[in-house]
């Protein structure tokens, strides 16, 4: 009873302060008009705003569904100051640097000086849990991650930020990424492009490139044409993206030629797996989200995934889903979405070019058909530099003779260069490899000719 007591009696104070409050809160209301409160209140507020002399700068990572290239800078200069102010950094290490390169952990903060002018960075990562978002081909639902970089600094200095320090931080960014350019490869599951991209390592370049040489050149002079040509996209009123269909028989060089090209232009790729995408949606979204400057690639089209057909309108659902239609597929790539990204390739490979709807196939959407065929002499010699680094042999013209008669892949062509013998004896092997399948090809014919003339009754 005494601690009751004792507790009670010390609550007194407090409670004879609430009590004072609120009798003086109705006497208040009571003899002010509600005007002249509600004017001490709002100047109240305009001398707290003068007080208050910091401005702040909000820069997200998407802007609607595609990616902040604002944020995209930030995040490329602040690589360069996060170990300088910075108490907790990410450090990360690829195998074709010898540097570490750093950034901001979450809620970190880094501050910089332009110009005499102080300015504090802010990285803040907000936990999103989506297990309420429907996600396909797969059971679980991560978490997903909403950043922004949070820029302040001095009022007084707002013009000088936006019109001077922003700019700045732009080219900066700018000349680091043309400086250090790592390519990477995107992949999409969850309906969204992954966090952490891998690094695009692949060797392959025009030079080492074994495809026709009229037709190498022929490509070249298109990539450069498209890089150069942002001023005729605008005039025109046309979006500033090219479309590519490479087609032909496995093994001719189709994967190769995107990482060619991906490599000459130092592009991002973007590799689409249209099996991990939803629906119409969902595939709108991924192609919004990709970066500028990027490859999208969506290689065998006509068999990764059954498309519905472009003739009906809606969605069909299955099992209660909506599904991914054609057109859906040719509104993202070629609508009025199409235009939200500049500088975007997109490629399209197939081995069937007879088994695409002529939609996918008209310009706008496939601006250049490229027909990857059978290993001719030209691409031949390009091989041997690459597996025997020879450019002159006197086998060759025994080769090209056969390389006109037998319909061979340079990959089936590769795979013989490659045994550990010297260069005649290889050569010798892959003579004795054509004309063994001259003659299979020969025979195989034969059959077909003596089936046609049978059907015919001749």
């Amino acid at each position: 009873m005494t601690v009751i007591s004792t507790m009670f009696d010390s609550s007194k104070p407090v409670l004879s302060a609430v009590a004072s409050i609120a009798l003086m809160r109705t006497v208040t209301n009571e003899l002010i008009p509600r005007e002249v409160l509600n004017f001490v209140q709002s100047g109240l507020h305009h001398v707290f705003r003068q007080f208050n002399a910091q401005f702040t700068i909000v820069i997200e990572e998407f802007q609607g569904m595609t990616r902040n290239q604002v944020f995209e800078a930030a995040e490329a200069y602040l690589g360069t100051k996060a170990t300088v102010s910075a108490e907790r950094v990410k450090a990360t290490k690829s195998m074709e640097h010898k540097k570490l390169s750093f950034n901001l952990d979450r809620d970190e903060e880094v501050s910089d000086v332009f110009e005499g002018v102080s300015v504090k960075w802010k990285l803040i990562c907000i936990q999103v849990d989506s297990s309420r978002v429907r996600h396909f081909d797969r059971g679980s639902s991560p978490v997903s991650e909403i950043r922004s970089y949070e820029l302040t600094f001095h009022k007084k200095h707002k013009n000088k930020i936006i019109d001077s320090y922003l700019p700045y931080v732009m080219e900066i960014a700018k000349q680091i990424k043309q400086g250090i350019v790592t390519l990477k490869i995107h992949s999409n599951e969850y309906n969204r492009w992954c966090h952490d991209p891998i690094k695009f390592n692949h060797p392959m370049s025009f030079t080492t490139l074994a495809i026709d040489e009229e037709l190498q050149r022929e490509i070249k002079n298109d990539l450069d044409k498209f890089v150069r040509a942002k001023e005729f996209y605008r005039r025109t009123g046309k979006a500033w993206k090219r479309g590519y269909l490479l087609y032909g028989p496995p093994g001719t060089g189709k994967s190769s030629l995107i990482a060619a090209m991906a490599n000459y232009l130092n592009y991002d790729i973007y590799d689409l797996d249209l099996t991990n995408v939803g629906d119409n949606k969902s595939l709108k979204q991924l192609i919004l989200s990709m970066s500028n400057r990027s490859i999208l690639v969506i290689e065998d089209i006509d068999c990764s995934v059954k498309l519905q057909n472009r003739e009906e309108d809606e969605e069909v659902v299955h099992n209660g889903h909506n599904n991914m239609t054609l057109s859906g597929l040719l509104n993202a790539v070629d609508g009025l979405w199409s235009c939200c990204g500049e500088e975007h390739i997109i490629v399209f490979t197939t081995n069937h070019k007879d088994r695409l709807d002529p939609a996918l196939l008209r310009p706008g959407r496939m601006d250049k058909q490229i027909h990857l065929s059978y290993c001719n002499f030209s691409a031949f010699k390009q091989l041997v530099v690459n597996y025997l680094c020879i450019t002159e042999h006197e086998l060759f013209e025994k080769i090209e003779v056969l390389l006109g008669e037998v319909q061979v892949t340079p990959a089936e062509i590769a795979e013989v260069l490659t045994k550990d013998v010297d260069a005649t004896e290889c050569l010798q092997d892959l003579i004795k490899f054509l004309q063994a399948k001259k003659m299979v090809q020969e025979e195989s014919k034969r059959e077909e000719n003596s089936k046609e003339e049978q059907d015919l009754g001749i």
